[in-house]
């Protein structure tokens, strides 16, 4: 566990720290307040050139967004839409991932989300999915999915540097969408979440929940230049999660729930090492290597998709192969709704679609 972590959720010592934190914790939620209430007063809010779909979460950290707008960019597309995925394209990883899991969607990067609309409409895309950007309000929306994850919940609700929260619980209500994700959480976790949520938004607000499950085994292929000039991350072989049953796994993460990561190859028979490293971190060659060297005889290094990305051109693959595991979605409740945050970006487009036909003369 993190130092922040320990910040967090720790006790003894460290509940005297986050007492310490709490008036900073205060400070940060007077700003967000203030924030707020003008984006709801409808001040600063910029009416876009195309439907946006909002994808965000309420903490720091893994919430499966990354997966989660992928698979509704694909569901637009399959729909006979021309989405591009428009995100802030923090560190080097969120946005690589995209273009490997999205190959045939645009994937735009700008911290300002208006103009990033903007620049995708101009390359062609009559919808956009905005990936983490439940608090960058700037850009209307049509609708506003949250992800919650069910296997950090804590009931403990604290407020950045406290606590792991970038709004209080409160802002759930102005959700159109709420989605809890579950990688290796308990269903009593899960139902400990949705009371939760139920209790701050009653009916007003759809709940879906999604698993994000472990998938197979892939080894990522020795850094080459694609066609498009970026890297390619693709698998070489692929294997099922059960191979590493009773084998030594080093296990490198540098995500917001390595907690999560570990415990699937724990759970699939690993005898887990963990080598985590800060959210979006930035390999060095140096570091490859010598993650590379620590791997024990006869075992294997796993990271996620997030990691490979960034550690592929990196990696000694002649010395050590990589591997990453992948996740698949799993739509466990609320398909209905799920759907219907997809069709109100689809009747959006529609309209404007029809709006912007010149009439008969």
């Amino acid at each position: 566990m993190s130092v922040i972590e320990r910040i967090w959720t720790g006790a003894g010592a460290w509940g005297a720290v986050r007492l310490a934190l709490s008036p900073m914790s205060a400070a940060f939620g007077a700003v967000v307040a203030a924030r707020n209430a003008r984006f709801d007063r409808g001040e600063g809010v910029h009416t876009v050139a195309c439907p946006a779909l909002s994808i965000g979460n309420l903490t720091v950290g893994g919430t499966g967004k990354t997966p989660v707008a992928a698979w509704c960019a694909r569901a637009l597309r399959e729909a006979g839409a021309s989405p591009a995925i428009v995100l802030r394209g923090y560190g080097d990883d969120e946005w690589r991932v995209h273009q490997l899991l999205s190959p045939d969607v645009p994937v735009i990067r700008d911290a300002d989300r208006v103009r990033g609309i903007a620049t995708a409409v101009s390359g062609g895309a009559d919808c956009v999915v905005l990936d983490d950007a439940f608090q960058h309000r700037r850009a209307a929306r049509v609708s506003d999915v949250v992800l919650l994850a069910a296997d950090g919940w804590r009931p403990a609700v604290r407020l950045l540097p406290a606590g792991p929260y970038r709004e209080p619980w409160r802002a759930l209500r102005r959700a159109s969408l709420i989605v809890i994700t579950a990688k290796t959480a308990s269903a009593e976790r899960v139902s400990s979440l949705r009371a939760a949520i139920r209790a701050e938004v009653g009916d007003a607000v759809p709940i879906a929940e999604i698993g994000l499950e472990a998938g197979a085994l892939h080894q990522v292929r020795p850094a080459a230049v694609a066609v498009s000039g970026e890297t390619d991350s693709s698998s070489l072989a692929t294997q099922p999660l059960a191979a590493v049953r009773d084998r030594s796994v080093l296990a490198v993460s540098a995500i917001g729930d390595p907690a999560a990561f570990e415990r699937a190859l724990t759970q699939a028979g690993a005898d887990v090492t963990a080598r985590r490293f800060r959210d979006h971190h930035a390999f060095t060659a140096d570091e490859a290597r010598a993650l590379a060297r620590s791997v024990p005889d006869g075992g294997v290094v796993v990271c996620t998709l997030k990691d490979a990305v960034k550690l592929a051109p990196l990696w000694p693959h002649a010395s050590q192969p990589l591997w990453y595991l992948s996740q698949t979605i799993v739509v466990r409740d609320g398909a209905d709704a799920l759907a219907g945050a997809v069709h109100r970006v689809l009747a959006a487009r529609a309209a404007t679609s029809r709006s912007s036909r010149p009439l008969a003369g």
